[in-house]
């Protein structure tokens, strides 16, 4: 058994990579319900945020250039571990946080699993004040009662239907001659 990887409640924004050694049959193999859970040692998995791929699919990228370009890693945070990450070779196993969904979990990573690296996705900073207006509270408009609710609606229904037939009573005019 491998080192356990904790992973905190509620965590965002953070993507593990993992080496494969393991044949491609059995990579693929992963991707089925149930099978990725049991190989890391949990419940369950959400595959949505789970990616597994052989490298030579991402051809002159490369790794550190999809983990860069593609998922969103700063280039600095990739630095340090460039050679390693280009040096990989076979199927790999990108794990977004999203994966756990919000919930504390323990990894246990069965042997074929290498954990190679953990990064953090560009991540914008949504700060401000919480906006005070009336406007912007939920349900502020006036309600109408149920009576006054339907007045409107016939009354919406009644103009509609005299638009139409005033429609109608041009083109059979217009097309038929008629006086």
């Amino acid at each position: 058994m491998d080192s356990v990887i904790h992973i905190p409640a509620g965590e965002r924004g953070i993507i593990r990579v993992f080496d494969l050694d393991m044949r491609a049959e059995q990579a693929r193999f992963l991707r089925e319900p149930g099978a990725l859970a049991q190989v890391l040692g949990v419940d369950e998995i959400n595959l949505d945020h789970v990616e597994i791929f052989p490298l030579n699919d991402l051809e002159d990228l490369g790794l550190v250039g999809y983990l860069n370009e593609g998922c969103g890693v700063p280039a600095d945070q990739l630095a340090p571990d460039r050679e390693h990450l280009m040096a990989l070779s076979g199927h790999v196993l990108l794990i977004r946080s999203r994966a756990f969904d919000g919930e504390e979990v323990r990894l246990i990573p069965a042997t074929p699993l290498t954990l190679i690296g953990t990064y953090s996705e560009y991540l914008t900073q949504r700060t401000g004040a919480p906006i005070q207006t009336d406007s912007a509270k939920l349900y502020t408009a006036p309600r109408l009662s149920p009576r006054a609710g339907r007045a409107k609606a016939r009354r919406i229904g009644a103009t509609l239907f005299t638009v139409i037939m005033l429609a109608l009573l041009i083109i059979l005019r217009v097309l038929v001659k008629w006086p």
